[in-house]
């Protein structure tokens, strides 16, 4: 499940006042009306909470990734010189599992399912973006990546909600692309080919702004030297519109981390490339974890082949969704997800709140 995207981007609340009070200037007009957007769209009783964002400022992407982010803090240098120049900012991440499918109803209707699971609670911003040299996408972070699960509440969760961006743990574009980052358990990928590096969370940013259709998301990727962020491994769900669903992986067994993009139809924790290999109910070394859950998936979807429609996907949602287990941290879903690939769109719901479903347009 998670990009293990898994990056926290905490925002210095001393360092955020002094750059907002800054930003009565014109340098800031576009990230002040990208703050003022942002909402609270849920009241549950426990605090964690959905929040929406519109971003409305730019960003350079080329800059950030010619910035070198073969480590965690050059990343967010890089982000915070783009959002918020002069704001002191320094990354953490969490450890979280996932998982993630593909489904094609009777119409030929895509949608793509994903389960975000993390031991601890957190509140979830859904991020619109419309870069102005990209694709429209639409998606969400975990706001305890961001540092603040109550955003609304100070200058400096507004300006932690503005990284959203670039902490997004899945999302979908206008094209009907759609990608999730999951954790794996293998040594962190760290590739130096002397091609340009991205990092794990500049790889859902790149796909979400630039690819077209699954295809062209693996073209997009494989030009990268992969550097994988806060001490873990992941790997990629990516979807289209066309159902061509595929994980792409940096292979563990090779010592220099080939590019693998396998083709598949539900994923969680291990390698897709080695699917065979892997056992449910146990750990696999490095070759992953959680195959029960995609069992599980499997079980609903082949129950419903040529009618999976967005009923199945919440049932498959369903089985493989995660109960709280404080001894667990791939416990616990925190969102489930279903991504409309046909016309592009959002649903979600939090903490395995059933009944409780918002949708989204792009």
């Amino acid at each position: 499940m998670k990009p293990r995207h898994r990056a926290y981007l905490l925002a210095a609340a001393a360092g955020v006042a002094v750059g907002l009070a800054a930003a009565a200037g014109i340098v800031y007009r576009k990230q002040i009306k990208s703050a003022a957007s942002l909402k609270r769209l849920t009241g549950y009783a426990d605090g964690y909470d959905l929040y929406a964002i519109d971003i409305a400022y730019d960003y350079n992407l080329d800059r950030i990734i010619a910035a070198g982010v073969r480590d965690d803090q050059a990343y967010i240098d890089a982000v915070v010189a783009q959002v918020l120049p002069g704001v002191p900012a320094h990354v953490q991440a969490p450890q979280f599992a996932c998982s993630a499918f593909v489904a094609v109803d009777a119409e030929g209707r895509v949608r793509t399912g994903r389960n975000y699971d993390f031991k601890d609670d957190t509140s979830a911003l859904l991020v619109r973006n419309h870069p102005r040299d990209g694709y429209a996408s639409i998606g969400f972070a975990a706001l305890n990546n961001l540092g603040d699960n109550t955003p609304l509440d100070s200058v400096a969760g507004r300006a932690a909600a503005l990284m959203g961006p670039f902490a997004q743990l899945d999302g979908v574009n206008e094209c009907g692309v759609s990608i999730a980052v999951l954790t794996l358990d293998s040594k962190p990928c760290d590739q130096d080919t002397q091609r340009p590096v991205i990092n794990t969370s500049l790889a859902i940013r790149l796909v979400l702004n630039r690819a077209a259709t699954t295809q062209e998301a693996v073209d997009l990727l494989s030009a990268y030297d992969m550097h994988a962020m806060a001490g873990r491994d992941y790997h990629f769900f990516i979807n289209d519109a066309a159902g061509d669903a595929r994980v792409v992986e940096w292979d563990p067994h090779d010592p220099d981390r080939a590019f693998k993009a396998t083709p598949v139809t539900q994923v969680t924790n291990f390698y897709a490339c080695y699917d065979d290999e892997v056992l449910p109910n146990q750990k696999n070394g490095e070759l992953g974890h959680g195959k029960e859950r995609a069992v599980a998936i499997a079980d609903v979807l082949d129950a419903h082949v040529g009618a999976q429609d967005e009923a199945v996907a919440w049932k498959a949602l369903r089985a493989a969704a995660q109960e709280p287990n404080p001894e667990d941290i791939t416990s616990n879903t925190q969102w489930s997800v279903v991504f409309d690939n046909t016309e592009p769109a959002a649903a979600i719901t939090l903490r395995r709140h059933w009944g409780d479903v918002d949708a989204f347009a792009l």
